[in-house]
Formats: structure tokens, sequence, C-alpha cells
């Protein structure tokens, strides 16, 4: 089956038309009395000096649906969640990593939001970055240094840089959110222009 499957695809290929195409060509020479009879050789080598210099068939690349990519990010978000709300934060961080979380939650949200997203590979690489990698990161790098600044006190303390990072996550998927919004409203009066062009005016 699989020998049958492969003949057929060379059948089909690049390398076996460009031959035939060839081959063609020398038939042609041959009836025009050019070959005599030496006609096989000529034929054949035609056919196979066009089947090596056909450009080899390419396979397409799999197809890549940003949608089934923001079903797995998804899930990696709901792993996250435990772990985060198990975090000790400071005070300081708390409020912007629970905004994070609620940011992360409506853009994830699966719907019409989800949908717009898929349009977009930049944001979906923005929110797959924040989830798999900016928030854990920042949390985990705040915990290390904070066990360490606890034996050498006296530099900065780790709760700024953990404020100042979920700071910039937030700009970034707010940015994000804000693409989304500028859709919309962008559609919206795309629409009232279009049912306003159709409105019958008074004569």
């Amino acid at each position: 089956m699989a020998t049958s499957s492969r003949a057929l695809r060379y059948l089909e290929s690049r390398k076996n038309l460009t031959g035939c195409v060839c081959g063609l060509a020398g038939l042609a020479v041959t009836l025009a009395g050019q070959a005599g009879a030496f006609w096989p050789v000529v034929v054949g080598g035609l056919y196979g000096a066009g089947a090596l210099i056909a450009p080899p068939d390419r396979e397409a690349p799999p197809p890549f649906s940003e949608a089934s990519e923001l079903a797995a990010i998804r899930e990696d978000f709901a792993a996250l969640r435990p772990y985060l709300e198990s975090f000790d934060a400071p005070p300081s961080a708390a409020g912007a990593l629970a905004e994070l979380d609620g940011l992360l939650t409506a853009l994830l949200d699966p719907g019409w939001v989800a949908d717009e997203l898929a349009t977009n590979p930049d944001d979906v690489h923005a929110l797959a970055r924040a989830v798999r990698h900016d928030v854990p990161d920042a949390v985990d790098a705040y915990l290390r240094t904070r066990w360490w600044s606890r034996l050498t006190p006296g530099n900065e303390p780790p709760e700024r840089h953990l404020e100042r990072q979920l700071a910039l996550i937030l700009r970034q998927l707010s940015a994000v959110a804000g693409s989304l919004r500028d859709s919309q409203e962008r559609f919206q009066q795309t629409l009232t222009t279009e049912l306003e062009s159709r409105d019958p005016k008074d004569p």
C-alpha cells in the first residue's frame, strides 16, 4: 500500500511531469526523423534530464491555528492560577497581580474576544509570553531574591522589581486589550457609515 502511494505521488510530481514533457519532445524529434535507431535512448535521456532539472516537490508546512494556540494558552493559564493564588504577594504588588489576573481572564475567555484575538498573531504571542514566561518568571524571581535578601540585607528591596515587572506586563496586555477595543470601535463606525449610506433620504 505504501509502495503504491509513493508511486502515485511520483506520477503527480514535478519531476515526472517535467520528464514527460521532455520525453514528448524526444518523440517529436523521433517523428521528425532526427533520432534514427537511437530514438529510445533520445526519449529516455530527455525524460531523465527533465526529471533531474525539475525542482523537487516541497511539502507544505502544517496549518497553524491561532485559535488552537489560544486554547493551549488558556489551559496554561488555568494551570498557572493555583500557583499565583498560593503566592503571598506583597501589598504593593497584590493589586497589579489581581488586575493582571482579571485582564488575562477576560482576554482568554472563549467567545468573540478570542475570535478577534485569533486574527492577530502578535497579540496571541504577547498573551503566550505573559502566561508562560513573564508572570511566572516575575513571581519566581521575587521569591528567590527575597530569600537571599534576608541573608544579605541592604540591597534594593525585591518588591520594587516585582512591582515594576508587573506594571510593565500589565501595560503590554492593556495594549492588547486597547487594540481590540480600537478594532471594535472602527467596526462600529464603519457599520454606521454603511447604514447611513443606505438610508433613503427625503427628496
